[in-house]
Parts: structure tokens; sequence; C-alpha cells
């Protein structure tokens, strides 16, 4: 039997143990799609996880550019035909069989060296719509693809789902991002709300639950942008697509929920809630 991808079986079960040990619901999520493509995401994923880690652990920014850079050299080996480990061979095959493009790979590295460089704190929004379309609508155009679309609406759907994923990431993990000296939310957001854009005075000011809750509605208007490009695309290569907008837009309303009052309080759903949207999204 030919094995996904017709990649060697040792190959793919390396980069299904990179995705499994990252501990995350994606290792989980993916099982809704068939094999090939399955594992072309795993893949994907797991680029994602080793330069997300190039410039999150520690070392120097040469370090962290020099790491960066070598995938830079990786990714152009693909479409040379290279490949010089599990994960690049498994992407190796993923990118004929389903038009992967090099660019969507470069701009995940891109977003990458925006965090390995900066120590970003309360970007303007331009900044921000930059570093989420680097690491988040990035991966969605690789993964629209991994999906079964390719079309223009595809990569719609991608513009706006990573926007809405990220903003929902950044409103869950604010204490988080803080603690690391880092603030992801708008300058303009927090200056307009009285919160003084520095990781202290996000997590000290009475006036934060407004500067999100203007991000909240930003990030609701791309979940719906969002579903308007699904009706118009494949619906059986959606099915992923669906089931994490559902999921993230759910944490969206739960955040809300509970206003941004205890920072420190991690909101995420509850088991019924998940397997209700598994129901519903993933399965039907």
């Amino acid at each position: 039997m030919v094995s996904p991808l017709g990649a060697d079986p040792a190959d793919l079960a390396a980069v299904e143990a990179i995705v499994r040990a990252a501990g995350t619901s994606f290792y989980r999520g993916m099982a809704v799609l068939p094999p090939d493509r399955r594992n072309a995401m795993y893949a994907i994923y797991a680029f994602c996880r080793i330069v997300d880690d190039i410039a999150d652990e520690e070392g120097t920014v040469a370090e962290k550019r020099a790491g960066l850079a070598a995938w830079r050299g990786h990714i152009a080996g693909l479409y040379r035909g290279e490949a010089h480990d599990p994960v690049t061979r498994v992407l190796a095959a993923a990118v004929p069989a389903f038009g992967l493009r090099e660019r969507d790979f470069l701009d995940v590295i891109d977003g990458m060296q925006m965090d390995a460089e900066t120590v970003i704190v309360a970007p303007d929004l331009a900044t921000l719509d930059l570093y989420c379309d680097r690491v988040a609508a990035s991966v969605g155009r690789l993964s629209v693809r991994a999906f079964g679309d390719s079309s223009e609406a595809a990569d719609r759907v991608a513009f706006a789902l990573g926007r809405a994923l990220q903003f929902t990431n950044i409103l869950r993990d604010i204490k988080e991002d803080a603690d690391r000296g880092r603030v992801y939310l708008p300058a303009e957001y927090l200056v307009e709300a009285g919160v003084p854009p520095t990781p202290e005075g996000v997590m000290t000011s009475a006036a934060l639950p407004v500067a999100c809750g203007r991000m909240a509605t930003l990030a609701h208007r791309y979940f719906a942008d969002a579903r308007a490009a699904m009706a118009e695309c494949d619906r059986k290569a959606m099915k992923p697509a669906r089931l994490m907008g559902a999921t993230y837009a759910a944490i969206l309303r739960a955040l809300e929920t509970a206003g941004w009052r205890d920072l420190s309080a991690r909101v995420g759903l509850g088991t019924w809630t998940k397997v209700w949207i598994l129901v519903r999204y993933g399965l039907g």
C-alpha cells in the first residue's frame, strides 16, 4: 500500500511526532482530513512550530537570524527538489501535490523574524495587520491549499480567518505576553481608551476592557468575513476552517463574557461546547 503523499513512513511518523509533542488540539482537529492532506498539514504545522521556536527560545538576535535564514534556504531548496530531514522531505512531497507557494512559507518566516528582532509593544494597527498576515494568514494560505481549495475565495478565507484567530489569541494571552514584556494590542485602541501602552499599563489599567472590546468587535467582523468567503469555496475542503473558526469564535465570546477583569484566569471552552462544535462543524 502506498503511504500518504508517497512519503517514507518513517518521515511521516517523525513529523506526526512533532505535532503530537506540541500538545495542541491541532492534532485531533486535522483528523477530519484524508491521509494525504492530513500529513501535509502536519508538515506545515511542524515547519511553523520549528521556526516559531527559533524566534521564541533563548538565544541572541544574531543566532535567531541565522536559524531563520537557514530555514529560508531550506524552503528555497524545496522548490529545487531538495530536502534534508523528515519535515522538509514531507513538505517536498506536499508542495507539488497541493500547489503550496514558496512566498507563503517565507511570509511565515518573516513574521517570526518580527518577533525575533523586536520586542513588540503596542504596535500601530498597520504594523499589527502586517504581523497577523505573516504569522497567521500566511499559514492559512498554505492550509487552504492542503485542505483542497486554491481559489481566490479560499485566499480570502485565509486573510480574514487568520486575523480573527490571531486577534483571539492576543485577547486570550494578554497576561502571558505582558509577562514577556510584550503587548500585541494596538496602540490606537489603548491610547483612545486611556490605557498606558506598556506591559505594566495593560496589566493595571481599569480601562483595558474598553480597548479589548474594540479589538473583539474587529475580530467578530473578520470571523463574519471568513464565513462569507467560505460560502464561495468547496464545502468539503473548508470543513477544518469551519471547525477552527467556530472554536475560536466561541473562545472570543467566552473572553467577552469574562470581560478581561481577571487576566490571570485562563479562559477556555467546556467539554460539551467542544463536543457540540465538533459535531456541528467537524463531522457535518
